[in-house]
Parts: structure tokens; C-alpha cells; sequence
């Protein structure tokens, strides 16, 4: 139950965050269209982001919640060397990087937005070291404040994305000098990094509690122990969001045009986010079931509570899968339609998320043996396919490319932990179960393909009946209506 309540409570924060967060998708298309590629170059420079973020964490998230279960542990002692080591890290990142900001802007081929690279650093230097803090709010179990500081920097964000893209453009037009002493109209993709910047710095005032009483004395023991228990989920850590990111770092350099791969990096990335529903299910079950997973390990019954969370996760993925792939038509919408050139990649993106969770549901077996360079090997093999299929595959096919090469990276690392981590900690997986929910959602999703209503109202109508059918199954199969108390009492009665 305690695995149920957090993840609805974390699942409808990433819910209604995330959905908050794409409001900005619409946002950036219409003001920056397909053509100018400012879509793309946003993409590119948080993809290189997205990894530093992992690096500068060190995989100390994972090492906090592993040391701090441990009964020879103290949680609070844990809880700041976490801090102190990830601190460190950040400062010297943010005071390298900016001695050297010139070089690594030319490297990146930003030569003439160099204050693009650097908020970029200080931006995930800020959140790299307040990852510690969030992850104490999960260990603590006070998923409310995590919930609403989480909204705060996404609404903030939001209403600041706003006040530059379409506020000032409009008073510099309307009422110029209201603006005209800080506000530059040429500077759009600017302000998105400037707008970030004020958030992540603004949440800093909502973990003072959580700073207060701090030791300031690193123990160097313990930090050895978290450091060798971390530093290969580290190394999986960044290949795996290699595996996630790579695409949008190398897909300018993949043309001998930069601004052409920046055009169809920005098309690829925003009909992307339609497939966000799957990414916010994963995250959701990522942040309830990862401390979930050690608080449950020495049970007698923890084995098939693994195996339970697996086929849930299964349903409800493809569940979110096919909701999303029938109503397209709407859901269009929210990108410009200078982008729906590429909305043929949503239901690949989406295979390689439902892919990903796998894998993650797979993963806790090389964490509780404490043989986490399995993850470390996983990730290596799944990047090299990633890469050597986009470089490979790109420049002829584009970003179809791209997404079907993430599908075989998350596809071929999904398998080999399953197979490795059945030998090591074995887990009796509900395999035809999983299959025959696979079978049902590919027959539904093939039949909307094939039938098709020229009428939206009847297309749409028709695509909710085949929703019915699943839902009926899962009902039927797995939420048996009999077992909810009211709906019990009523049938009895």
C-alpha cells in the first residue's frame, strides 16, 4: 500500500507537472518556428545538460537511500556527506567550466551565445546539488513538500517562459519603454535559459529546514564506502542518459548542414513530447519504487512483489500507449503545425519508454547484491548501439532513425538483464500474462491503423471503443470489479 500512495502522489505531481512543463512545448513552437531551428538548438543544449546532471550527482542519489536503510547507518550522517559530496562537485564543475568558458562554447559550436553555455552549467550545477535534498524528502516520506516545491519551479517557470516570450514582445510593441531598458526581442532562445536560471535558483530557500544542522565534517570512510557503491551507477548512469540524449548532442554534427540538423533536431524533440504521458508514468514509478525496492528487500514476500510491480507497470504502459496513439488527432495540437511532419515518431518514442521502464524494473537485482557494474555494462552496450545506429542510420533516414535506435539500445539491454538477473536473483516474472496484454494492445493499436473514419467525431469514437476493450480486459483480468469493497457490497446485494 505504501508503494500505491506514493506513487499516486508522486504519479499525479509528475502528472500534472509535466503537463504544466509541455504547455511550454506549444509555447516554443509557435514562437519559434520549425524552420529557425531556436527548437532545436533549446534541445541541443539541455541534452548536454541532462548529462551533466548525472555526472555531477555521482549516482549519490541511489548511495544515499542504499546507506541510509543500512542499520549500521546513521541516516542524518549519510544525508550530509551526500551533500558535502555532491556540493564539492558542483562548485568546482561551475568554477572550471566558467574558466574555460570560451573553448568549450567554440567546441559545442556556440561560438556567439557563450551565455547560453554558461547558464547552462550554473543552471545544472544548482539542481545536481539540490537532487540530495529531494531525495531526503523521498527517504523521509514527505512527498508533499517534494510535490510542491517540484510544482513551484515548474509554474514559476512557466509564468516566466510567458512574461518573456509574449509579454515583452508585446509591450516592446505596444508600450516600449515599459521594457526597452533590459528587454532585447532578438534574444528569445535567451530567455528560456534565463528563466530556468531564476527557478533553480529560487528553490534553494525552500530546503533551508533541510540544510540546518548540517555536519560540515566530512567522514571520509563513509564517503569511500558510497563512493565505490556509486561510481558504477555513475558510469551506467551517464550511458544511460547517453542513451536518452545522445540523438539531440550529435544530431547537428550528423549534417554537413548545422542549421539543417538543428531544423529537424527541433521537429524530432517537439513531436517528441507528445509521447510524454509514458515518460511522466516512468518517472512517477521511478521515485516511489527505487526506496521502495531496499524497504522491502530482507521481506519474505519481496520476490513477488517485484514481480506484481513489473506486470502493473507493463498494463499501464501500454495502456498509456494505446491513449495516446488514438486520440493523435487532438493531441496534435499541442506542437505547431509547421512540426507534425514528425509526429510519426511518437509511437517509437513511446516503444523505447515502455522499453526503458522495463529495464528499470529489471535493474534493482544488480542493486540489492550490491553488483551494480552489471548496470555499468548494460548501459555501455545499449549507448555503443544507440550511436553507432544514429551515426550509421541518421543521415539518410533523420530522426525516424534516431527513435528506432533507441528502441534497439533499450531493447537489447532490457533482454540481457533479464536473462543475467535471473541467474543472480531470480524472480518469477508473469511472462505470458505480460505476452497476451502485449498481443491484445498491438491487435487494438493495428486495427485503428486500418480502419480509419474520414470524420474525425466517428474516428474518435471508434478509437474509444478500442480503449473500452482493453480497459474491459484489465478490469476483467487484473482489477476484477468484485474486489473494490463497494462495488463488492453492491453485487452481493
Amino acid at each position: 500500500m505504501s508503494l500505491v500512495k506514493d506513487t499516486a502522489i508522486y504519479g499525479l505531481s509528475s502528472i500534472v507537472g509535466r503537463f504544466l512543463n509541455y504547455l511550454l512545448v506549444p509555447l516554443y513552437t509557435a514562437v519559434l518556428s520549425a524552420e529557425s531551428g531556436g527548437y532545436g538548438v533549446v534541445s541541443n543544449v539541455y541534452a548536454y545538460t541532462a548529462l551533466i546532471l548525472v555526472f555531477l550527482t555521482f549516482g549519490m542519489e541511489t548511495g544515499f537511500f542504499r546507506f541510509a536503510n543500512k542499520s549500521d547507518e546513521d541516516a542524518g550522517k549519510v544525508y550530509s556527506n551526500t551533500l558535502l559530496f555532491v556540493g564539492t562537485l558542483s562548485l568546482i564543475f561551475v568554477i572550471a567550466g566558467l574558466s574555460f568558458l570560451v573553448p568549450i562554447s567554440d567546441f559545442l559550436e556556440y561560438p556567439d551565445h557563450k551565455d547560453y553555455v554558461a547558464m547552462m552549467m550554473i543552471v545544472v550545477a544548482m539542481d545536481s546539488f539540490l537532487s540530495i535534498p529531494f531525495a531526503y524528502l523521498r527517504y523521509k516520506k514527505r512527498p508533499f513538500k517534494f510535490v510542491a516545491v517540484k510544482l513551484f519551479n515548474i509554474i514559476g517557470n512557466i509564468l516566466l517562459n510567458l512574461f518573456f516570450l509574449l509579454l515583452c514582445p508585446w509591450l516592446h510593441t505596444t508600450y516600449p519603454g515599459m521594457v526597452s531598458w533590459f528587454y532585447n526581442p532578438d534574444y528569445l532562445v535567451g530567455y528560456i535559459f534565463v528563466s530556468n536560471l531564476i527557478m533553480s535558483a529560487s528553490q534553494f530557500l525552500f530546503f533551508i529546514p533541510e540544510f540546518r544542522g548540517l555536519s560540515l565534517k566530512p567522514d571520509f570512510k563513509l564517503q569511500k564506502k558510497m563512493f565505490s557503491y556509486s561510481f558504477p551507477i555513475l558510469i551506467f548512469g551517464l550511458v544511460g542518459i547517453l542513451n536518452q540524449t545522445v540523438d539531440k548532442m550529435i544530431y547537428p554534427f550528423l549534417f554537413y548542414d548545422r542549421q539543417e540538423g538543428l531544423v529537424q533536431l527541433g521537429i524530432y524533440s517537439a513531436t517528441s513530447k507528445v509521447a510524454l504521458v509514458m515518460a511522466m508514468f516512468t518517472q512517477a514509478f521511478r521515485y516511489a519504487y527505487e526506496p521502495y525496492v531496499f524497504s522491502i528487500s530482507n521481506k519474505s514476500d519481496s520476490s513477488s512483489m517485484y514481480s506484481s510491480a513489473m506486470k502493473y507497470f507493463f498494463i499501464f504502459s501500454l495502456l498509456a500507449f494505446l491513449s495516446v496513439m488514438f486520440y493523435m488527432d487532438i493531441l496534435k495540437y499541442m506542437v505547431a503545425s509547421d512540426y507534425w511532419e514528425g509526429l510519426g515518431v511518437v509511437a517509437i518514442v513511446m516503444g523505447a519508454e515502455i522499453l526503458k521502464g522495463i529495464y528499470f524494473n529489471l535493474s534493482f537485482w544488480y542493486k540489492l547484491t550490491d553488483e551494480t557494474r552489471w548496470g555499468a555494462y548494460f548501459s555501455i552496450i545499449g549507448c555503443v548501439v544507440i550511436i553507432m545506429l544514429n551515426v550509421w542510420l541518421v543521415p539518410e533516414y533523420g530522426y525516424l532513425a534516431s527513435a528506432w535506435a533507441s528502441v534497439a539500445g533499450y531493447g537489447i539491454i532490457t533482454l540481457l538483464s533479464y536473462i543475467i538477473g535471473q541467474k543472480k536473483y531470480t524472480v518469477d516474472y508473469p511472462i505470458n500474462a505480460m505476452f497476451v496484454y502485449l498481443l491484445l494492445a498491438a491487435i487494438l493499436y493495428s486495427i485503428s491503423i486500418y480502419i480509419h473514419f474520414d470524420n474525425i467525431v466517428l474516428r474518435l469514437l471508434f478509437k474509444t471503443l478500442l480503449l473500452v476493450i482493453f480497459v474491459s480486459y484489465i478490469i476483467r483480468k487484473d482489477l476484477p470489479l468484485s474486489r473494490i469493497p463497494f462495488i463488492n457490497r453492491f453485487i452481493k446485494s
